[in-house]
């Protein structure tokens, strides 16, 4: 059994991309409360993707031959890409959807549990399995079958069934973002809205990933890890570049700040006095109430506080502190009272329950529905009876 190990500069590229990749994922997922659940999906997405590059960075070094237990350990990752990318772009663009996800990882979980008579399999056998991806010039080693690693014989087609899969859940994700680029009047190459922008590059870096993907297993085979390399080293960039807007877009240098100080409770070095605090919760109610910032379906914090020309971090202390809810909450309350108002004065009750929801910044009838029983305990419908 040889066991080479070689490590080159990208080898080293990766493996700290890994390394921040997992740190990001912990951010992401820490910041998914509330109707934030697109930083849920992300942070999911990027721990499996972090995963995924590891083992392929343990595979190219030769690493992996001295931790043979870890051969394929992330190979039913390959199934929670797709719905997890596809998830977040849902919930950017629809916050308070109510969605039952679950259904589309059975394929996730099927498969992690299917890899257990892989990973029962005599080391002989991993070993044998790593030298024909990535050195078929090297000798196998002899060993003797005692169960099979692929029973029902349909390992043969997992890459088969996995591209079939990204390619399902991402033309659903680059349907409903070219949709909603539409809905908005935007034009999809040119766009001053963030969020659009967004989620339009997102999903062109994850189709130029899946055309990497297809070419090399095309030009070498659908065995050949080379696609795997490359993939995993352009995520890595990826992940530094999402790290440097990251910090880039932070309000931590707005104020003296030192790497020696320990990380207190939210908001409580804050630079906000009490009459800042009154002038921005000012300009917050003044862009919703007069600006009905709440219609728009793409309303965010970050958006609001452009528009007010104040940092999130201060716009999210703000509506915490003086009005005692997230960002999220607000934008509710705003949106049910608004839409009580259109009911009380739709007198032949004309608009549908679908155009109220449009009407007042929603994407969906049900996220509207929920919302609206929520701060009213009717729904829409039945606070149209009680009315009459």
């Amino acid at each position: 059994m040889r066991t080479d190990v070689h490590i080159g500069i990208f080898d080293i590229i990766i493996f700290l991309g890994v390394f921040q990749g997992l740190l990001l994922s912990w951010f992401f997922i820490k910041n998914s409360g509330g109707n934030r659940k697109a930083n849920l999906y992300q942070g999911l997405f990027l721990i499996t993707i972090s995963l995924a590059i590891f083992e392929e960075w343990l595979n190219n070094t030769g690493l992996i031959v001295r931790a043979l237990y870890l051969t394929n350990f992330s190979e039913s990752l390959n199934f929670a890409f797709a719905p997890l990318f596809y998830f977040y772009i849902w919930t950017c663009l629809n916050p308070e959807s109510k969605r039952k996800t679950w259904i589309h990882f059975i394929p996730f979980f099927f498969w992690t549990i299917y890899m257990i008579f892989a990973f029962v399999q005599p080391d002989a056998n991993k070993y044998n399995s790593y030298i024909q991806t990535k050195h078929p010039g090297w000798g196998t080693l002899p060993w003797e079958e005692s169960i099979s690693d692929d029973p029902l014989g349909v390992r043969r087609f997992v890459n088969h069934l996995m591209l079939f899969q990204l390619a399902v859940y991402i033309f659903l994700a680059a349907r409903a973002v070219v949709l909603k680029f539409r809905s908005s009047g935007e034009s999809f190459l040119r766009t001053e809205n963030t969020m659009l922008r967004v989620l339009r590059n997102s999903v062109i870096h994850i189709l130029i990933l899946i055309s990497v993907m297809i070419l090399t297993k095309i030009l070498f085979g659908m065995r050949s890890d080379i696609g795997g390399y490359l993939i995993a080293t352009y995520v890595s960039f990826m992940i530094y570049a999402t790290t440097w807007q990251i910090l880039n877009r932070s309000d931590y240098f707005d104020s003296p700040a030192s790497f020696l100080f320990f990380p207190a409770v939210k908001y409580r070095k804050s630079s906000l006095s009490e009459a800042n605090k009154e002038e921005i919760l000012k300009k917050i109610k003044r862009e919703m109430e007069q600006g009905s910032y709440f219609t728009n379906s793409l309303a965010s914090l970050a958006g609001l506080a452009r528009q007010i020309n104040e940092s999130p971090h201060h716009v999210s202390q703000v509506i915490n502190e003086k009005m005692n809810r997230n960002f999220f909450e607000m934008l509710a309350s705003y949106r049910v009272e608004h839409a009580k108002k259109l009911i009380r004065q739709d007198k032949q009750g004309k608009i549908t329950v679908e155009e109220l929801a449009e009407l007042v910044g929603y994407n969906s009838k049900s996220s509207f529905n929920s919302a609206f029983k929520k701060y009213s305990s009717k729904t829409p419908s039945e606070y149209r009876k009680s009315l009459n």
